[in-house]
């Protein structure tokens, strides 16, 4: 496959200590920006708030802001969030390779050793769609860095039951049409290369049920890490790489291990529904689960931390209290 663009080059992000964090008004909340390496590479992140920390991780197309509704109310919960953006997500380099989640489990591992966040007992992490598939496969490679594990609106590579084959209904085809187009060789960069916020705008109009939720601040902030150089490339090969013979044969080695934290699986009433809390609760003995449904009026889609974060943040905190 042809390469489309060199990694992107960050510039510096107001801090680069993690002890001395210089939080800075933005559209999305109180927050301070830092850059840490790991595995060579330069990785974005950003912190709020004061207290018992807690990772968490977006998904794809989006960035550190998926959380920026959740962070303000994990710190009234007297919670320090770190809101890490993965390999080729946001602001992070997206680097030519390194997308098998093996590698991510790695990054994570050594995120957390580079901020002072192995300590023992481990540190809450939540992920979010791709995520999750990171979040499960730290856990899996290091469980004793992980306190709770919350896991929301995804599928577990190598646990959940593989698509029917055949052709999808309409409605399942809107949900998960991007398992096949974003593992296609080089025709998705093809399509998306300079129409990323048409192609965003389609694909948060249709895989959210409060379309509202991402503000036209949000949409601009995410068409611009989309289109930074690299970064199609780097969103798609997530795809390409978990669902390539190898990435399939490092899942099934995954999924064999039993994890011994509490688990948390939510999907939303819009989204997967409960069939991520069915495949996460053949990893482990301390799985609780269920679905964010919303109000009579409005229900909940993909898009959970954008969504719905209310219920969302009280479903976490709810399971954080059951498991102290």
């Amino acid at each position: 496959m042809r390469a489309f663009a060199s990694p992107v080059v960050l510039a510096a992000l107001c801090t680069t200590s993690p002890a001395l964090p210089q939080t800075a008004q933005t559209p999305f909340g109180d927050v301070a920006h830092h850059v840490v390496r790991v595995d060579g590479l330069r990785f974005h992140y950003v912190t709020a708030g004061s207290g018992e920390p807690v990772v968490l991780l977006p998904g794809w197309p989006e960035s550190w802001i998926a959380w920026r509704k959740v962070i303000p109310l994990l710190v009234k919960a007297g919670r320090q969030v770190y809101v890490l953006d993965p390999r080729g997500f946001g602001d992070s380099d997206k680097p030519q390779g390194g997308y098998d989640l093996d590698t991510a489990a790695r990054n994570m591992h050594d995120f957390l050793a580079e901020t002072g966040l192995i300590r023992p007992g481990g540190v809450d992490i939540v992920g979010h769609d791709v995520g999750t598939w990171i979040a499960h496969a730290h856990a899996a490679a290091y469980p004793g860095e992980v306190k709770r594990l919350v896991l929301t609106e995804s599928n577990v590579p190598g646990v959940s039951p593989p698509a029917p084959v055949g052709i999808p209904s309409e409605a399942v085809n809107l949900k998960s049409w991007q398992f096949a187009f974003n593992r296609l060789i080089d025709l998705p960069e093809i399509l998306v290369q300079g129409r990323e916020r048409a192609y965003l705008a389609w694909l948060y109009g249709t895989k959210s049920t409060r379309t509202y939720a991402i503000e036209p601040a949000a949409l601009d902030e995410y068409v611009r890490v989309f289109s930074q150089p690299g970064a199609l490339r780097a969103g798609f090969a997530w795809y390409r790489t978990a669902f390539s013979p190898e990435g399939l044969a490092q899942a099934k080695a995954r999924a064999a291990q039993r994890l011994p934290m509490p688990m948390l699986a939510l999907g939303g009433g819009d989204g997967v529904g409960d069939a991520l809390y069915a495949a996460v609760a053949t990893l482990g003995d301390r799985v609780k689960g269920g679905v964010i449904k919303g109000s009579a009026n409005e229900g909940c889609g993909h898009f959970l931390p954008e969504e719905c974060p209310d219920e969302l943040t009280a479903a976490i905190l709810a399971f954080w209290r059951e498991t102290p």
